[in-house]
């Protein structure tokens, strides 16, 4: 038996049609699931239909994240899509602000804290309210190094990516036993669009990579072994984790 499978397995990744987020769904779909990519652009159907034309079973959706008053029925919606059913959700939408702690303005905290943290609970809710039914599911949160440390300019997103590793615990406490895994990954230092300003910023690069023992940014394609793993029943003893996938920058 191939662990790993997951043939006729579906999912839902938001944030899934650019970034991190479309390396996850390529892995999901080259793994044999169908995938729902959420995204609040075009990059979710862009990307779903180059998957769809490579003969895997993707779908894109538009949706805005950051209203909690919308996540049901986004939620309910991409479920259709899946046929209702789902086995696995992963959430990696997220977006970001900098500017200095004592000059960071109110709207952009609730702006990060809405879509980093307060809908990857809705959806997390949701979608275990369903898996705790059909009595299994895999739920994957993205968190981030900043889960670990503070970081500089960015203290809502620091704050919404400790609140997922806290959250992923806090859910895995009351689902494990029920059947549903709930994990996280953690990124390192990616080269995305999210991570533009320190890529330009020579210093800071510098610094970055001096850190970094594998001695480069991590892409989109370094994610998908460990959401294969973490979707698939090869995980089905791994609970409340977060994973980092950072080429041994925590370590140093």
């Amino acid at each position: 038996m191939n662990c790993f499978d997951l043939s006729g397995k579906t999912a839902i990744v938001t944030g899934g049609g650019r970034g991190l987020g479309l390396g996850m769904s390529q892995a999901l779909c080259e793994a044999g699931a169908s995938v729902v990519m959420i995204g609040s652009g075009e990059s979710s159907l862009q990307s779903a239909g180059k998957l769809s034309e490579q003969g895997y079973k993707a779908c894109g959706m538009k949706g805005d994240l950051s209203r909690r008053e919308n996540i049901p029925d986004i939620f309910e919606q991409a479920v259709k899509l899946l046929d209702g059913h789902l086995d696995i959700l992963v959430n990696d939408a997220g977006v970001q602000r900098r500017n200095r702690c004592e000059d960071f303005l109110p709207e952009d905290w609730d702006t990060v804290l809405a879509v980093n943290l307060t809908a990857v609970f809705q959806m997390c809710q949701l979608a275990g309210r369903k898996m705790l039914v059909q009595g299994s599911g895999k739920i994957i949160n993205v968190a981030s190094m900043l889960s670990f440390f503070g970081g500089f300019t960015v203290p809502a997103y620091a704050a919404s990516k400790g609140g997922v590793a806290q959250l992923t615990k806090a859910l895995s406490n009351e689902w494990a036993g029920r059947g549903i895994q709930v994990n996280a990954i953690a990124p390192g230092y990616m080269a995305t669009e999210m991570n533009e300003a320190l890529i330009r910023d020579r210093k800071r690069n510098e610094e970055i990579l001096h850190r970094i023992p594998a001695g480069r940014w991590g892409t989109p394609s370094d994610m998908k072994g460990l959401v294969i793993f973490l979707a698939s029943s090869a995980s089905d003893y791994v609970s409340g984790t977060v994973i980092p996938v950072d080429g041994g920058y925590l370590g140093k």
